[in-house]
């Protein structure tokens, strides 16, 4: 067995030691704060004894052909994260996280994944990075592809541990970390409705019928202005709606909350939210009660997104991942905004929070930007900046002061030196719109 040892710190004055595949394994959910699937997780270690840092998932390619240039990718990614948020890795710790196909035993899904896990050894080690461990988590169980003694990693592989039972869990649950599930549990909150049921067709109908009547009225300034301002007063509405609802069983509340809003109120602010300063706007709504009550929102919006919609999840879905991220839940926020960029992968408000989610940035700088573009446009009728701006200039500033805390301490140390269906064209004509009017609009200032 390759025994290390990794230190993580779940509360400020506790730290955890991990010996080997086992407790690596048992590990993985409270790094993520998730149960992740179908997925590629790859954790930076620093230090002689193995730091956790940066971490990064992906959803398993299913096309083996695809393994080495995304292998390449994610090493590249994550270090290069990592140099810019710390510093560089020592190394590297990669699980493979998929459920057996159909017919199909843990051991057999274990060598199918063995070429991309070599893929991922070979892509770190060519950037002077070791991969320490590589596991594979599939049916219960788990396998090393870097210990190649049977006794302590048989071929059939070892059982994982019986989750709340191991020192890891103890300590979780002592510095109040939760494990919410799985990722797919997860995502299903946020995925389209079955578009089989009657509601995404009543639904898909409602974005039809509202796509129709809003073109005629993006066309020109003073309409644009309008769908905006009502797409914000719905918006608004709903959230007071939901925040003043009973609260119901966790097990009802999404199913709760969609009964709250009808087929053409979604439809009207899911249309609305494609215009990038309307989203903006709305991005504002993320502290305290406002944030409790939009993330609800914008996640039964995103589920509305159905049918050929499914793209225009994307705005919904950067807004849901935005708040999570500025309320603490970033494993919730990356969820999310994996998923906008599903949708819509040139989606650049939700690539920006997704790379600065990932890289560990403060979303205050974000928040205090967003503070100010609301002062200003209170006190003086004006003043908006579109929100990707308002992130790049967040990201910048955070990111170098990270980059001169990471240089004073390498100076210390050194004292010498992640396709959807498209939509038809009559409602990209909707949106060519809506982008059209924002250009006349910002030439014309």
């Amino acid at each position: 067995m390759n025994k290390h040892h990794e230190s993580t710190g779940p509360a400020d004055e506790q730290q955890i030691t991990l010996r080997g595949p086992a407790e690596l394994a048992d590990a993985l959910p409270y790094l993520m704060g998730f149960h992740p699937n179908d997925s590629v997780v790859m954790v930076a270690l620093h230090g002689g004894r193995g730091r956790f840092g940066g971490r990064l998932r992906l959803g398993i390619p299913q096309s083996p052909k695809e393994w080495a240039p995304v292998a390449d990718q994610l090493a590249q990614c994550l270090i290069s994260g990592s140099e810019r948020r710390d510093t560089r890795p020592d190394a590297i710790v990669v699980f493979l996280c998929q459920d057996p196909a159909d017919g199909e035993s843990g051991n057999q899904t274990m060598e199918r994944l063995r070429p991309l896990a070599q893929r991922l050894r070979r892509a770190c080690g060519a950037l002077d990075v070791p991969v320490l461990e590589a596991l594979c988590i599939s049916d219960g169980r788990y396998w090393s592809y870097c210990c190649p003694d049977e006794r302590c990693c048989p071929a059939e592989g070892n059982p994982l541990a019986l989750p709340g039972t191991t020192v890891m869990a103890a300590a979780a649950a002592y510095a109040g970390i939760q494990v919410r599930g799985s990722l797919r549990e997860m995502e299903a909150r946020l995925s389209p409705w079955d578009s089989a049921a009657q509601a995404a067709a009543e639904q898909e109908r409602a974005l039809d019928s509202a796509g129709a009547a809003l073109m005629s009225r993006i066309l020109d300034t003073v309409g644009r202005r309008e769908v905006a301002g009502e797409t914000l007063t719905l918006a608004r509405a709903l959230m007071d709606r939901l925040g003043s609802a009973p609260v119901p069983a966790p097990s009802e509340a999404d199913t709760g909350d969609d009964s709250l809003i009808s087929a053409d109120e979604g439809a009207a602010v899911i249309l609305g939210l494609q215009d990038r300063e309307t989203r903006d706007r709305a991005a504002e709504w993320m502290e305290g009660r406002e944030a409790e009550t939009a993330l609800r929102l914008w996640r039964a919006l995103a589920r509305r997104c159905v049918g050929p919609y499914v793209e225009h999840a994307a705005a919904p879905l950067s807004l849901a991942g935005w708040v999570s991220w500025s309320s603490g839940d970033e494993p919730a926020a990356r969820v999310a905004l994996g998923l906008a960029l599903r949708a819509d992968p040139d989606y650049t408000f939700a690539q920006l929070l997704h790379q600065a989610c990932n890289e560990g940035l403060d979303p205050e700088t974000l928040r205090r930007c967003l503070r100010s573009e609301r002062r200003v446009r209170s006190g003086q009728g004006g003043g908006r900046r579109a929100g990707e701006q308002v992130a790049r200039r967040a990201g910048r500033r955070t990111r170098t002061r990270q980059a001169r805390t990471s240089a004073a301490r390498r100076r210390r140390a050194s004292p010498g030196s992640a396709n959807p269906k498209p939509a038809s064209s009559s409602r990209r004509r909707v949106r060519d719109l809506q982008r059209q009017g924002r250009r006349e609009t910002r030439s014309g200032r």
